[in-house]
């Protein structure tokens, strides 16, 4: 039997999204963590900030970067983060397991500022970042791998880095928004075929949204 395009078997049996076969330390993140929906404020955090640090770069570059990441910023604590001051901003600098890149740097700490800001307006990120889930009509018919390489960018995801940007937030574009809202279950864009993909739509049916 022909498997869809996109979809690849595993020598466990298990059917994956083809980029989720590609290296062992993708298949671990495809198959627990991506598309998962989350209100946890501290995980919605780190990823937005990890997704502005991928820019330019592949998303395994930062997931083998990760643990470091976590180390270096607090855990990705918004309010140790939003502290930081020109001091931890060298020391971020001088840290060789992360990416040492002053712009992203600052705009980590600029935007745990205005994640504090958000929770003081919202209550929690996640009852902001759960406002611009889209519409089930917005979305696919099918999720084949032509698709999901059409998905870069939304109407969604545009409208989510503009209001971000209108309140203060860097290195969160349209292609950016769109990743995080993938990884932090917004949207299910496992493919047909792929055997986490009922697994997500049914977190995402009994997930409560904030």
């Amino acid at each position: 039997m022909t498997e869809p395009q996109g979809i690849v078997v595993g020598d466990d049996g298990v059917r994956r999204c083809w980029w989720g076969a590609s290296t062992p330390d993708y298949c671990g993140y495809h198959d627990d963590e991506w598309g998962l929906p989350t209100g946890d404020d501290r995980t919605l955090f780190e990823k937005v900030c990890l997704e502005g640090f991928q820019s330019g770069l592949s998303w395994l570059t930062i997931l083998r970067k990760r643990d470091n990441f976590r180390a270096a910023f607090d855990g990705f604590d918004h309010r140790k983060v939003a502290r930081y001051d020109d001091g931890d901003v060298e020391r971020l600098l001088g840290d060789a397991g992360i990416v040492r890149h002053r712009k992203k740097i600052l705009s980590t700490i600029n935007n745990a500022q205005r994640a504090g800001e958000l929770i003081a307006e919202f209550g929690s990120l996640a009852a902001y970042f759960w406002r611009f889930e889209p519409r089930p009509e917005d979305r696919p018919s099918e999720m084949t791998k032509a698709a999901l390489m059409s998905l870069n960018k939304t109407p969604a995801s545009t409208a989510l880095a503009k209001d971000l940007k209108r309140r203060g937030w860097s290195f969160v574009g349209p292609t950016t928004a769109y990743a995080f809202m993938q990884a932090m279950g917004l949207v299910n864009d496992h493919l047909e075929g792929c055997d986490v993909r009922p697994r997500i739509a049914t977190a995402r049916t009994g997930f409560t949204r904030p």
